[in-house]
């Protein structure tokens, strides 16, 4: 690992300051997926701006009935919280999803936000990636070595996938990140948070330069909703996904009144399955209808040979978790 300067800014103000003065500056939260970077020579920061300690609340219920995260709440906290587990079971499920307990103990909400996207070739400092040398190639195309890579949203220059289990679930829930930077505090939504690869796949987000995230907020979920996080993986804990589902759904008298999915592990984004919603809405949830919406959003897909798996394994897990809450509305009627 290359020297470093680190920082221990007081406030928000001051971490900004040091983000401005330094533009190859990086900030440090639980330091789980950074400092793993720095340590293979993927990441190689000239300072680090330890944000962790920075009081950016804890979690709170706004005067909407949402949900407002502080940045530095530690995983392990947001999973346990009681407002969180009553409100938005479903990102308790996501959180308890991923890694393990002792890295949910240090992980930070913003950290977990802004992990980069997973790809073997991307931590292997030995072979050519546009993600961390932009312009010098992307070794997964046609290496035989892609089968958890993206299937969805890729482009000829990467095949990354977001490894994170809380942003699909977040995608699915319509948050929005609060965020600052020099110039003011802004927010935009999750969805529109990540990007895909397109030719500049070392971007991951759509944040500006120097931008610190201060919290996270859930909008009130809708009355009857049930939802559910499912993740399809090699073992049971401690593995990335390989297609992960986030969804809620709500019946009126068996007509599909409210439908939200979001897709992991399959994009360089969280994805949004804003095709299977629009065919789903307003319509009885019957096999063939939900076989057809599946398909049709899958169908822009672009596998390689090895994670061609990928699309009937999304399809079953999809159809599985909407039947599941389709029987669970029934049962709540």
């Amino acid at each position: 690992m290359k020297s470093f300067a680190y920082d221990r800014p007081a406030d928000a103000a001051s971490a900004l300051a040091l983000l401005d003065a330094h533009p190859d500056a990086r900030l440090l939260g639980g330091g789980t997926n950074l400092v793993d970077l720095m340590r293979l020579g993927v990441e190689h920061p000239s300072r680090l701006v330890d944000v962790s300690r920075l009081d950016f609340g804890g979690i709170s219920v706004d005067a909407d009935g949402g949900v407002r995260i502080g940045a530095s709440v530690r995983n392990s906290d947001l999973a346990g919280d009681m407002t969180v587990r009553s409100r938005h079971p479903l990102v308790a499920e996501a959180v308890l999803a991923g890694a393990s307990g002792q890295l949910r103990n240090m992980a930070t909400v913003a950290g977990n936000l802004l992990q980069r996207t997973r790809c073997v070739f991307f931590a292997d400092v030995s072979t050519p990636c546009n993600k961390r040398d932009p312009g010098s190639g992307c070794s997964a195309r046609g290496s035989g070595a892609a089968r958890e890579l993206a299937v969805l949203g890729a482009s000829t220059s990467c095949l990354a996938t977001f490894p994170g289990d809380l942003a699909v679930a977040l995608v699915a829930l319509d948050a929005t990140v609060e965020f600052e930077t020099a110039g003011g505090s802004a927010s935009i939504p999750v969805d529109e948070l990540y990007r895909l690869p397109g030719d500049r796949p070392d971007r991951d987000t759509t944040l500006p330069p120097g931008a610190l995230i201060t919290s996270i907020t859930i909008p009130a979920a809708p009355a009857g909703m049930s939802t559910s996080y499912r993740k399809a993986r090699d073992r049971q804990s401690f593995a990335f996904g390989l297609v992960t589902v986030a969804a809620g759904l709500r019946l009126e008298d068996g007509i599909v009144s409210d439908v939200r999915i979001a897709l992991g592990a399959v994009s360089h984004r969280p994805w949004r399955a804003r095709v299977i919603e629009h065919r789903l809405l307003g319509v009885p949830l019957d096999p063939d209808t939900l076989d057809d919406a599946i398909a049709a959003e899958l169908s822009a897909a672009e596998p390689e040979p090895e994670n061609a798996f990928k699309l009937e394994l999304a399809h079953r897990l999809i159809s599985g978790v909407l039947r599941d809450l389709a029987q669970r509305q029934g049962e709540e009627a």
